[in-house]
């Protein structure tokens, strides 16, 4: 797990070749934190090709781990982000280098001899890991960046007066920019939207992120750069072949499967020559993970977690009981809300662009104490778009069932009759209903549903049920779409639990959760492991019929089956939390004054980029408690938030090389 950075750089000759490390340097600087453990670089200075790298050490800590690393036929030189958790089996069917024996034994000198050998195509269809790799050809002058399946490592790439620049975070490529480039109002309006920003766009205008499973390859012409993109790995295909090759047997035999894929899974990334813990909420996933890495380890493992004060919030009681069920040496940290407040300046340099899950607090605090431990973390991330544990699914589904055959007039006049009420009065009437009913329903969720009434279709309803503010152009000055583009078709005839699941499988995975866990782990050092993105795993989740994930009204019911091997189910047979903060009351609480002075109608209008009266209605309205509007100002407020640090970060780097 590290960070790496380069560029490719025409007519490197004098004092421009002197500036041109400087400006290496100045790339790997800005990720020290994903690589705290090392330094290294390789110049190509006639073909005009600059590497760097950060190491966070985990496997073979000597120096023959370091990089960039050059193959033993001189070829090949790499700067590789990840593991490659099945390099012991490549490195078997390699047998020994064509040009000397092996050097060590890191799974990155497996990686650039795998390439050497079999060409960089073949090399990475072979590779179970999460990577970001950039592989420089010496031979046919080619440059390839390649990405992981799933999206676990972030690329990102583009021109900057003239370079082609990389790297691992958005951050080291502005570090060689005399200006900022412009914001590009796409990305913004889908940041309004949906919180994140989707590959291959970024904030900015000219820069783009390298899509999950993609490879793009540079030639370096004598003339001209050539740049094409290919797929290493399509979620579209893969589903197809699993859906052609159906689970056929029991239930049993299916939990037994899955037990088996997931001990490898879990066993892989167990390896390290630093010590491993796993982050634990007490939710089926992460248990399911601490219990398999505990059943397969030589020692106790070490579990974290945290707790808060507001107890619709506070999982650390059901972890805590988890652990002490599994024997873990168990560490828990409770913050009060002024601790976990404190870290909200220090979001967009963490998270790099702008991102507004709310869960992104705790993500980072848990990394942050994990790290004070181990080095490399496993956590249950994965598990609900895998086997079906969002409400988002449940809802979509029978709201499909339910009025997706009605005509659309009788949609919308079903749309109108909830609204004659505001979700506060609905809540009054709902109280009055039994509380299993009250638990599933609010006066926002009930004009939530107007809201997917309106719609036509099935991919129109999980567009609108994947986002906070389906219509940003209200909110915004410079209208733009906020379509997010697909990475690829949805294979025909899903049902509509698996038609959602797999708009997240290739988006809000990739582009949320995995953003999350990687900026967050990798800003204090920590390699966060996933097992359940194995991809033995995501096959055979897709191969399993809805009647194992979705039974009996219960979500996910193939892991919780599973984990009743290991956990009784009155430690685990609970609503599911989600792993958030309270961001909704801060606002109306303790964050009232910094929302208010964030929020402020001069504010506003001096960022130049939302509707005053329009984000003012929002923030009124939250603030006296009529409607609950925390995503969508939590969205506008760490854009704000951003856009200040961007300026900060820019001013400070004009001052330095200036």
């Amino acid at each position: 797990m590290c960070g790496l950075v380069g560029f490719i750089e025409s007519s490197i000759q004098g004092t421009s070749a002197i500036e041109a490390e400087h400006a290496l340097r100045r790339m790997s600087g800005r990720l020290r934190h994903r690589g705290p453990d090392d330094e290294g670089f390789w110049i190509d200075r006639k073909a005009g090709v600059f590497l760097g790298h950060r190491r966070l050490a985990i496997v073979d800590l000597s120096p023959h781990g370091r990089q960039p690393m050059v193959s033993s036929c001189g070829r090949w030189v790499i700067a590789f982000n990840g593991e490659i958790y099945n390099h012991r089996t490549l490195r078997a069917d390699l047998g020994e280098p064509a040009h000397g024996p092996w050097r060590g034994h890191s799974d990155t000198e497996t990686l650039v001899e795998a390439i050497s050998r079999w060409g960089i195509g073949k090399a990475l269809e072979r590779c179970n890991g999460m990577f970001a790799i950039a592989a420089w050809d010496r031979s046919k002058r080619q440059l390839h960046l390649a990405r992981d399946p799933i999206g676990e490592k972030p690329l990102y790439f583009g021109t900057i007066e003239g370079r082609f620049v990389f790297a691992s975070e958005l951050k080291a490529i502005m570090s060689v920019a005399s200006t900022l480039p412009d914001v590009d109002p796409e990305a913004v309006s889908q940041f309004v939207s949906h919180g994140f920003i989707s590959a291959p766009a970024t904030i900015f205008r000219g820069i783009s992120k390298l899509t999950a499973g993609t490879r793009l390859t540079i030639v370096l012409g004598p003339r001209e750069v050539e740049i094409e993109e290919s797929v290493l790995w399509s979620a579209r295909s893969m589903v197809e072949g699993a859906l052609a090759s159906p689970f056929t047997g029991s239930p049993q035999d299916a939990i037994s499967e899955l037990e088996r894929l997931l001990r490898q899974a879990v066993a892989l990334r167990m390896e390290a020559d630093v010590p491993v813990g796993a982050l634990l909420s007490g939710g089926i996933d992460s248990s399911l993970v601490v219990a398999l890495m505990q059943a397969q380890s030589a020692r106790t493992v070490q579990t974290f977690s945290i707790g808060f004060s507001e107890a619709a919030y506070n999982e650390a009681p059901h972890a805590r009981a988890v652990a002490q069920h599994l024997g873990t040496e168990h560490h828990e940290l409770y913050l009060s809300p002024q601790e976990a407040m404190a870290v909200v300046p220090d979001l967009p340099r963490v998270y790099d662009e702008p991102f507004a899950d709310p869960s992104q607090i705790p993500t980072l605090l848990v990394s942050r104490f994990a790290r004070q431990s181990v080095t490399v973390v496993l956590s249950g991330d994965g598990g609900d778009e895998l086997f079906l544990g969002y409400d988002n699914y449940r809802w979509g589904a029978r709201i499909w069932s339910q009025f997706g055959i009605l005509p659309a007039p009788a949609r919308r006049a079903a749309s109108a009759l909830i609204r004659t009420l505001p979700p506060s009065a609905w809540d009054r009437v709902l109280s009055l209903l039994p509380s299993k009913t009250r638990r599933e329903l609010s006066g926002h969720r009930l004009h939530r549903v107007a809201d997917l009434l309106k719609h036509r279709t099935l991919d129109d309803i999980t567009a609108a049920l994947a986002s906070h503010c389906p219509e940003p152009w209200h909110f915004l000055k410079e209208p733009a779409g906020a379509g997010i583009a697909e990475r690829s078709r949805r294979p025909p005839r899903l049902d509509p639990y698996h038609h959602m699941a797999f708009a997240d499988l290739t988006n809000y995975l990739p582009e949320d959760i995995l953003v999350k866990v990687d900026r967050a782990s990798m800003s204090v050092g920590l390699e966060g492991r996933i097992p359940l993105l194995d991809p033995a795993v995501v096959a055979f989740a897709w191969r399993l019929p809805l009647s194992l994930k979705i039974h009996a009204g219960r979500e996910k019911w193939i892991m919780r089956e599973l984990l009743s091997r290991f956990v009784p189910t009155s430690l685990i047979d609970r609503p599911k939390q989600g792993f958030a903060v309270p961001v909704g009351q801060w606002l109306r609480g303790p964050l009232r004054d910094w929302a208010e002075a964030m929020l402020a109608p001069d504010r506003l209008n001096q960022d130049g980029i939302f509707q005053v009266s329009a984000i003012r209605r929002l923030w009124n309205e939250h603030s006296s408690g009529q409607r609950n509007w925390q995503h969508l100002l939590w969205h506008v407020l760490m854009l704000q938030v951003w856009l200040d640090e961007a300026r900060r970060s820019q001013t400070a780097h004009e001052e330095l090389v200036g």
